[in-house]
Order: structure tokens, then C-alpha cells, then sequence
């Protein structure tokens, strides 16, 4: 267990470093240096510093543009300022204090998941909402206010967020909860960071029985079946994600395995992992030492990739361990570098459930008929929109998911895209985009964004938090 410090700072951790941290995010100076998301698309020059005290933040504020930077899994720009400051807050990851009785933990904002899962899965508890990987902070989580695989029964990470502080633009440090500057409360969570930079943070945890999950694959032929069974298993299994083939055309298109979890109980567990229920997996011990190839994932390998990945989904376990269940990616370190030097992109949108099955098929269409190369293609139900919500991604829809390699023609390929979601009153998730210009961005979060912009103005007036999407987007000078 990482040790607790008081509030003060006087106590230090073990040292023990935040998983997954790339070494360059530990240097601290005024020397620019190149920054990607996790997409590594597109790439600044930075000026990084980092920080182990949050009382230390205000003198490594930049009045020119600063923006806080955790693990890096933003996919796009939301945590590169170019030529700007980055703060790396991985270094602020002790715990402050622990309730076990009502699974309330109070923590600085740069301890992972991944932490919290070694420290507390052994003790029973588990986070409550947690996106496709574990290498994430709880202030990331805050900024892109994360969702996961339960959307529709558990909503986004700001459920299970009762209070934090923040380090504003004038060096003060001030307190938000649901009562008590709500509006800073509610404007952080997908706020991407542009209103201060977060310090500590109150959640709450889930009780658990064990580190397993009950698992069911649905196997279904088109994208009809695929969107009934969403609908079909909505009350009866919290947890439900599904991979659709992007091969799949005509009339099997939508085809694909729909996965179904719930937390599984010690009556549950077969008797060979009785003794391991709380089990916590170890690091990844399969790394990608270098990036691939660019030409590597192509039409050609896309395809047998994806026949490797259906076929293993369909056998799923009946008894899936978090790691598989959650974060099936987590396995190989630096997954991301598979995608080549050019990168890749996470293209997310959410469309209404109103015609949205004839929106989605013809967005399916228009990807599987392109020449670009979709890859891990993923669908989700949304359960509905957070009524406090300001800038938060999910409302009541379905989302989709897909990665794309960087290639030429993808920029307008994905314009073309963007139009055909806001047509359909649809939204892309900011987390992950890297494209979106701001004309559409007004028009797609156009009921949310005044609401939110006054909030800026009234606690960053001269816009100090500032990021490279910030500035692609409007949301900042």
C-alpha cells in the first residue's frame, strides 16, 4: 500500500512511480519538448514542468498559456500547449485519506486507476467508473469525465466524484462540490482541464466480492440483430460493450460480438480461483519497444487482425478476470505505437436513439465503403445525459468508436464524417478527437457551450489555461 500523507505534504509515498509514465514526463525545465497524446497525432513542442506538491503549483503556473498533463491518454491534443506550459501532475499520487467503511477515498489528482486498483482491489474495493484503460488520473478522469462499459445504469466519472480542489488562474486554490461552487464543480468535467488545474479529489469507490466478472458473448449476424440485443440485455446486465466487424459489408454489416458483465460474487468463482478473488493482475510484461511500420496495418492485415480478435471474443470466459473484462488492451505496454510513426486517431460519436438506426447503418456504410482503414471498432449504449452536465460527452444514444490509422485523405474523410453526426444531432467526444474544427464543434455541443464559456470567463477571464485544442476549438485564447 502506498503510504498516506496529511493534507500538509510533510509525508512522501514510497516512491513508487505512476504506472506507465513516460521518462521524459519527469523532467522538469524550460526546455521545449515534443509531446503527443496517446494517438501520437499531432505532436508540440512543449515547455514541461512538473511538480510533487500541489502547494508548489502556483510558481510553475504560465500566465501565456498552461494546461496539466497526467498519464497522456487523451488520444488527441487536449494535453499538448505548443510552445506553452505543460504541467505533468503524475508526480502528486498519495492518498490522503481512506473511509472503509463507505469506500471514500481522498487522493491527489495524479494517482492512476491502475494504483487505486493495486492498493484497494486486495481490500475489497474497486473504481466505480472506469474507461477502456486503467493508465489513467483521477484528474484526467475529471477533465474528460470518463465513461465506461455501464454508462446506462452507473452514468460518467462524475457520479462517483463528491468534491475536489483546484488550483485556479490567480494561484488560488479553491474548493468545489455539488453545493458549493457548483458551477466549477460541473463545468470541470469535460472541461479538458481549460479551468485550473485539480489537486486533490473525494470519489468514491465500489465494494467488491471479487476481481472477477460474469461474463456472456452474444454472437450476432448484422447490425439490426446487434442494436436489438443492446436493447434487449439494457436492464439485465450493467455492463455491455460491442465489437463490430469493419469488414463486414452488405448485409452482414454490423456484424459482431456483443460482450455482457456483472461483478461476480465468491459463490460465483469456480473452485480453482476461490483462493485468488481478489486477485490483482502484475504490470504488463509485453511491451512494443518501437513504432511500426506505418504500411504495417493496412487493408490486407486489418482484416485477419480483426477475424483474430472476433474469434477470441466469441470464446470468452465465463469467469473473466477485470484485466481481460476492462482492459483487454493493458496487456501489451505501448499498444499504441502498433498504429505506426504516423499515428492514429480514436474517431467517437454519440447520435440520438431517435432514427438512430438508420443514422448509424449509414455511418457504417460510409466507413466501410472509404479507403481509409478502420480498426477495433466499438459500440456502446448510452444510458441518459447528466441533468448538471456542461461539456460532459454522453447524452442517451448510441456511441461508436473507431480507430483510424493516419493516412492521406483522412482529414476530409473525417469532415465528412463530422457533418453526418452533427446531421443526425450527434457529438463528437473531445478526449479523442484530434480533428474536429471549431465551426462544428459550436454546432454539435451549441446547448451546453454558452453555459460553460460563462463559467471560463468568471474563473480563467484571461484564459490562462489554454491547451492546443483550446485553441483549435474556441474554447480559449
Amino acid at each position: 500500500m502506498r503510504a498516506f500523507a496529511s493534507e500538509c505534504g510533510h509525508a512522501y509515498p514510497d516512491g513508487t512511480r505512476c504506472h506507465a509514465r513516460e521518462s521524459e514526463a519527469t523532467v522538469n525545465s524550460d526546455n521545449l519538448k515534443l509531446l503527443y497524446g496517446w494517438g501520437h497525432y499531432p505532436g508540440a513542442r512543449c515547455r514541461l514542468r512538473a511538480t510533487q506538491l500541489p502547494r508548489e503549483l502556483g510558481r510553475q503556473l504560465d500566465k501565456g498559456g498552461t494546461i496539466a498533463r497526467g498519464l497522456g491518454r487523451s488520444y488527441g491534443d487536449p494535453a499538448i500547449n505548443e510552445a506553452r506550459t505543460v504541467i505533468d501532475c503524475c508526480p502528486m499520487d498519495r492518498y490522503l485519506d481512506f473511509d472503509p467503511e463507505t469506500g471514500t477515498l481522498i487522493c491527489e489528482a495524479g494517482v492512476s486507476l491502475a494504483q487505486i486498483i493495486e492498493d484497494f482491489a486486495p481490500r475489497g474495493f474497486f473504481p466505480m467508473i472506469t474507461p477502456g484503460t486503467k493508465f489513467v488520473t483521477v484528474g484526467g478522469c475529471i477533465a474528460n469525465d470518463v465513461h465506461g462499459k455501464a454508462h446506462h445504469v452507473d452514468g460518467c466519472f462524475s457520479r462517483c466524484v463528491d468534491a475536489f480542489t483546484i488550483l485556479l488562474a490567480d494561484g488560488t486554490v479553491e474548493s468545489a462540490t455539488r453545493q458549493h461552487n457548483a458551477d466549477l464543480f460541473w463545468a470541470n468535467f469535460g472541461g479538458m482541464g481549460l479551468l485550473g488545474i485539480i489537486t486533490t479529489v473525494t470519489l468514491r469507490l465500489r465494494p467488491v466480492e471479487t476481481t472477477w466478472f460474469r461474463q456472456q458473448t452474444v454472437v450476432v449476424d448484422n447490425l439490426e440483430m446487434m442494436l436489438d440485443a443492446l436493447h434487449a440485455h439494457d436492464e439485465t446486465h450493467p455492463y455491455s460493450v460491442a465489437w463490430v466487424d469493419p469488414a463486414a459489408t452488405g448485409a452482414d454489416l454490423g456484424r459482431g460480438v456483443l460482450t455482457l458483465g456483472d461483478h461476480a460474487t465468491q459463490a460465483d468463482l469456480p473452485a480453482k480461483l476461490k483462493g485468488k478473488a481478489l486477485y490483482v493482475s502484475p504490470p504488463p510484461k509485453v511491451r512494443i519497444p518501437f513504432n511500426l511500420p506505418s504500411f504495417s496495418l493496412n487493408r490486407l492485415t486489418a482484416r485477419p487482425l480483426n477475424m483474430v480478435l472476433g474469434l477470441a471474443l466469441r470464446r470468452g470466459a465465463a469467469i473473466a478476470h477485470y484485466e481481460k473484462f476492462f482492459y483487454p488492451l493493458d496487456f501489451i505496454g505501448e499498444w499504441n505505437r502498433g498504429y505506426g510513426q504516423r499515428g492514429f486517431t480514436q474517431y467517437q460519436f454519440v447520435i440520438p436513439l431517435e432514427d438512430g438506426r438508420r443514422r448509424i447503418r449509414e455511418l457504417l456504410q460510409r466507413i466501410t465503403s472509404s479507403d481509409q482503414v478502420p480498426f477495433l471498432n466499438v459500440l456502446k449504449k448510452f444510458g441518459p445525459e447528466e441533468e448538471h452536465g456542461v461539456l460532459s460527452f454522453p447524452f442517451e444514444g448510441y456511441t461508436f468508436a473507431i480507430d483510424f490509422p493516419i493516412r492521406d485523405g483522412l482529414a476530409p474523410f473525417l469532415r465528412e464524417l463530422d457533418r453526418m453526426v452533427l446531421d443526425a444531432g450527434g457529438r463528437i467526444y473531445l478526449g479523442k478527437d484530434a480533428f474536429l474544427d471549431r465551426e462544428t464543434f459550436e454546432a454539435m455541443y451549441a446547448n451546453k457551450l454558452s453555459a460553460w464559456r460563462e463559467v471560463k470567463s468568471r474563473w480563467d477571464p484571461d484564459n490562462v489555461f489554454n491547451s492546443n485544442l483550446s485553441r483549435r476549438l474556441g474554447l480559449s485564447g
